[in-house]
């Protein structure tokens, strides 16, 4: 099990957060180069892009992107990518581009091949990652009974995008989904997952001994993912 960063407050969890993702971008950037930045959606990042928001980069050489995405456009309260231009694309950093994983294509699946060949042109490796984790375990959306779970977690694949249907019965998601699938978390030069509440590390700790074809941590422990766990009991 990767070892548990704790920190007091959550101003001190997000500033660490934020600190780590802005050197490996600096890093990335060393000697002209680019970089590549994926985060996720929703409330719990906000803090972190706030800070990381402010870092003194040259954003115009930052690609930014998402881990994972609903099947709906910009305009919905549901989008994330929304979320993610509202708090982190703001200042210095609404110079980065923006490589959104939702397109308006005929499916789900032709969305997610336009996102993972948008992805690869812009070199393939992502150079630092934020992940979040819900209640029942679930990164990105690799969530727990759902058909395309097994191939996301899949190590032996290229990194790349795929579709994910609603579940059924009341299983999430609730809609379509896109997501990144595990060889993309593999082959990043770090990856923070950044986790909040006391209900969440029980979660991550009873998951991380789980079965890493089907419990998304465990994958993430197994397959040597560069992985750094920042926990923060406050909510």
């Amino acid at each position: 099990m990767a070892e548990i960063e704790t920190f007091a407050t959550v101003d001190d969890w997000a500033g660490a957060c934020a600190s780590r993702l802005a050197a490996d971008l600096k890093a990335a950037l060393t000697g002209g180069g680019s970089a590549l930045f994926a985060g996720p959606g929703g409330s719990t990042p906000a803090p972190v892009y706030e800070r990381l928001a402010r870092s003194e980069l040259d954003w115009s050489r930052v690609s930014v992107t998402l881990i994972d995405e609903r099947y709906v456009p910009e305009t919905s309260p549901d989008s994330n990518a929304r979320q993610i231009r509202d708090v982190l694309l703001q200042g210095p950093a609404a110079r980065a581009r923006f490589i959104p994983l939702y397109s308006p294509a005929v499916t789900v699946d032709r969305a997610a091949a336009e996102a993972a060949a948008a992805l690869s042109s812009v070199g393939g490796r992502l150079d630092t990652v934020l992940l979040g984790m819900g209640e029942d375990g679930h990164i990105c959306s690799m969530f727990p009974g759902s058909p395309t779970l097994k191939t996301l977690l899949t190590p032996g694949l290229k990194p790349t995008v795929l579709g994910v249907p609603p579940g059924r019965d009341g299983a999430a998601p609730s809609i379509e989904r896109l997501s990144m699938n595990l060889p993309w978390l593999m082959q990043a030069g770090r990856v923070i997952l950044a986790l909040k509440g006391g209900a969440k590390r029980a979660v991550y700790e009873r998951e991380a001994l789980g079965d890493p074809r089907t419990q998304p941590i465990a994958a993430l422990l197994a397959n040597a993912v560069p992985l750094e766990v920042l926990w923060t009991e406050a909510d």
